[in-house]
């Protein structure tokens, strides 16, 4: 039994006048989930559960970012938040204001058996 990356994703967010870097980050996750619809699991009878969900944030500040309110975003798997330093800062000296745009990688894995599943077109 192996585990192997199903799913990666990825994904954008901002918050343009509240400098919320956890908005910012909900919104990022939103994005890249909005990208994939995962089929899978029904259609082979797979428990979402046995899905490990490791879920990456970039943001400029990310000590500001509270990592339970990401937990709630993800309504499969078992998540795994970890938030690092990235995204952007955009400052408007104009309206004394940031905006708070940051990013989202989210990577689904499985534990499968071991020569169980091959790709169509490949060799045995």
């Amino acid at each position: 039994m192996t585990e192997k990356r199903i799913i990666l994703e990825m994904g954008t967010g901002n918050d343009l006048y509240g400098e919320d870097y956890t908005k910012a980050a909900c919104r990022a996750i939103q994005d890249a989930l909005h990208h994939s619809s995962i089929v899978l699991f029904k259609s082979l009878g797979i428990d979402h559960h046995e899905m490990r969900v490791q879920v990456t944030i970039g943001v400029q500040q990310p000590e500001r970012v509270d990592i339970e309110t990401l937990h709630a975003e993800l309504p499969r798997g078992r998540p795994e938040v970890k938030v690092v330093h990235g995204g952007l800062d955009v400052h408007d000296s104009g309206n004394t204001t940031t905006h708070v745009i940051a990013t989202a990688a989210i990577a689904a894995f499985l534990t499968l058996e071991d020569g169980a599943w091959k790709l169509s077109g490949q060799g045995s």
